[in-house]
């Protein structure tokens, strides 16, 4: 027999469920997979076939035949979590790696923190960093995008090169300009389009821009976290910026190049592993830019995004305590 719960009023009831938003997340995440087939074709095809079907798995057995609870992989999460995954991933990464990744995110982030609602970090972009630190070589190998028709012969036979935030990086170490280094990359409408290398699903900021509209327009997300996370990007690095141009790269390469947009739109707004209130989004959000810009900057990757919102992550639960909406009739005083 259920338990019946009842909670103080006022109540109010809405539509909205976890199968109903996690599938209203993946319909906006379509574009995006759209263009990454388009550039990376096979390869990509493949990476986000094995990572949805592995998290599916994982999370299916793991539940049904050892933790003997229902199964809940119809709800959308653990196909949603793959997709994630696989869209931080490289389109020419061994399908065993993307299986670990998929196993580290549905068990070891999600399952054993007591599964859906109860995670600390966000399962994919665990997995993502577990796979970085592990593999760094695999994960660090760049395919170069080209049209779906060259990418039909071959799924690890691939010319590879550098990122964006790669180049600029590698060449800000040896002492070259920041502006000489950007005019070597892709440029800004190229990048906007997702012509330029990087994870499979964070090329193409047009496409994610798509489905941040459409979850906003459907009230899946609110505009507090990613606002707030690309605006303080742009605040920041527009100041180092205008202080030395020739050190540092303008706001508009940092909004277009790496995992930025993924980030802010599909990552940071997860519903478990994000603050609850407005102010407490705000703040989030803005930690998540800081933090960005200084991995980017000063740290030894060239980007920092994934660390930064799984640094966040651990900031949310102190975030909620501290920071909690006003309660319904209280008056401000």
């Amino acid at each position: 027999m259920s338990k019946l719960i009842v909670s103080l009023s006022p109540h109010q009831f809405g539509s909205n469920s976890v199968k109903k938003l996690m599938f209203g997340v993946l319909i906006a995440l379509l574009p995006t997979l759209f263009v990454s087939v388009w550039y990376f074709g096979l390869g990509a095809i493949t990476i986000i076939v094995t990572s949805v079907l592995s998290a599916v798995f994982f999370e299916y057995v793991f539940n049904r035949f050892l933790l003997k609870k229902p199964s809940t992989i119809s709800d959308g999460s653990a196909a949603l979590t793959g997709l994630l995954l696989a869209f931080n991933l490289p389109s020419n990464l061994p399908v065993w790696l993307v299986i670990i990744g998929a196993f580290f995110a549905i068990v070891v982030a999600k399952i054993s923190f007591g599964g859906i609602g109860n995670n600390i970090f966000n399962p994919a972009l665990a997995g993502r960093v577990f796979l970085l630190i592990s593999w760094p070589v695999q994960m660090t190998s760049w395919p170069e995008p080209s049209p779906l028709s060259k990418h039909l012969l071959g799924y690890t036979d691939v010319t590879t090169g550098a990122t964006p935030l790669g180049i600029l990086s590698e060449g800000l170490r040896s002492g070259e300009s920041a502006t000489k280094l950007i005019s070597q990359v892709p440029d800004y409408l190229q990048l906007f389009m997702g012509n330029a290398g990087g994870s499979i699903g964070e090329v193409g900021a047009a496409a994610i821009l798509i489905g941040l509209v459409y979850m906003l327009m459907k009230k899946i997300i609110s505009w507090h976290i990613p606002v707030s996370i690309l605006g303080t990007v742009a605040v920041f690095t527009g100041i180092l910026w205008f202080a030395n141009p020739d050190k540092f790269a303008d706001p508009l390469f940092h909004l277009l190049s790496g995992g930025i947009m993924l980030g802010a739109v599909f990552m940071a707004t997860d519903y478990v592993t994000s603050p609850m209130s407005k102010r407490g989004m705000l703040i989030y959000g803005v930690g998540i830019g800081l933090l960005t810009v200084v991995i980017r900057v000063w740290g030894a990757f060239p980007e920092g995004v994934s660390f930064a919102i799984l640094i966040m992550n651990a900031f949310v639960p102190l975030i909620n305590m501290y920071i909690k909406p006003k309660r319904f009739g209280k008056n401000k005083r």
